[in-house]
């Protein structure tokens, strides 16, 4: 529990799920990135003798965009936890404390159903 009595502690909780935001976002841009790498790569090389249709880039990069939107969710427990420890005056009045939630909240969804549309796009070629 805070004992500052001070809405800072509250703002620097905010920024920090908000750097944790960026942190995912970029996190699943650059899986999307690295998958899509790797169909660049299949363009313009042969069929592996394997007959594997899914290369590493594909599973590396399907990783990178889980993994932001684990880090997107996680940031939103280790926010709540914090806010519960605040006090009603750490809180400015009439404030929204859910806009960064929501929106971590949006950005996992969305992450999850690219992953999904990574592995249908994968089944179509």
């Amino acid at each position: 529990m805070s004992d500052l009595n001070d809405p800072r502690v509250f703002f620097a909780a905010e920024r920090t799920l908000l750097a944790w935001s960026r942190t995912s976002l970029t996190l699943m841009a650059f899986g999307f990135v690295i998958e899509r790498f790797g169909l660049f790569i299949r363009l313009l090389l042969p069929r592996p003798a394997g007959g594997l249709e899914r290369g590493v880039s594909f599973w590396v990069g399907i990783a990178f965009v889980l993994l932001g939107a684990g880090a997107s969710v996680f940031a939103n427990l280790q926010f709540r936890k914090v806010l519960k420890t605040l006090r009603p005056v750490e809180i400015p009045d009439r404030y929204n404390v859910n806009g960064g939630v929501v929106t971590n909240y949006i950005v996992a969804a969305l992450g999850v159903a690219l992953t999904v549309y990574l592995f249908l796009q994968g089944d179509v070629r």
